[in-house]
């Protein structure tokens, strides 16, 4: 193995034996040691007692980030005639149908969140294999399947974020960029695992939330106080 660059050095020796920290305690580190030639994404990974091949044990949602994300969402949506219209007057970046489909097909996919009208899944749904992998199919479990093109787009736009817990019971996502203030990015933190918490699903049992860790794009991980950050 190579020798770590001088800044990760610095970096891992600033977070040793840091561990369950305060949420602002967590934010501050990671803000701190963020010191990429670029504005590192601040990411929360949370480890959950559950087991998302049951489906009763699955997790997902969306919420809306009170800071926002930091980050320019590409939205894509499918629909037709006035639908497509209010689509594209509520900022969607791509709008079509069969057309669209073809697009994505050819593999182009200029997008990070796909919304449909229920008329257009017949089509959407020919593109599972390629969404799917992706967590970009439309679901109208999280507000992506509608009828208020208009209400979609603005959210995806707007800073709302979708989770969904992966094979192992683990649900991560971007929450904001270094250098936004500790203050906002700590309030994107707590809404965030508060969405995940009342997420909680009917088949859970034992401890639900067993670990939070925050990060940066390029710097290590500091684990965050459960109650702390549920503020239990």
């Amino acid at each position: 193995m190579g020798k770590l660059g001088k800044r990760l050095t610095a970096a891992r020796e600033a977070f040793e034996g840091k561990e369950n920290l305060s949420v602002d305690e967590a934010v501050a580190l990671v803000k701190a040691n963020a010191n990429a030639k670029f504005d590192e994404t601040v990411e929360i990974s949370m480890n959950l007692g559950i087991d998302p091949r049951h489906a009763d044990q699955m997790v997902r949602g969306t919420v809306t980030l009170p800071a926002g994300t930091g980050k320019t969402v590409r939205v894509a949506v499918f629909a037709r005639g006035a639908k497509a219209d209010e689509a594209k007057e509520a900022g969607a970046d791509i709008v079509g149908a069969e057309d669209l489909m073809e697009t994505i097909q050819g593999g182009k996919i200029e997008f990070d969140r796909c919304i449909a009208t229920p008329d257009m899944m017949p089509i959407v749904g020919r593109l599972g294999k390629v969404l799917g992998p992706r967590n970009l199919m439309p679901n109208p479990k999280v507000g992506t399947v509608t009828m208020d093109v208009k209400e979609a787009v603005e959210a995806a736009k707007g800073g709302q974020v979708q989770f969904k817990a992966e094979k192992k019971g683990i649900v991560q996502a971007g929450i904001g960029k270094a250098s936004f203030d500790a203050d906002k990015l700590a309030e994107n933190v707590r809404a965030f695992v508060d969405a995940v918490s009342k997420a909680k699903p009917s088949g859970a049992k034992g401890t639900y939330m067993k670990k939070v860790t925050l990060t940066s794009t390029m710097g290590p991980g500091v684990t965050v106080d459960v109650v702390d950050a549920t503020g239990n």
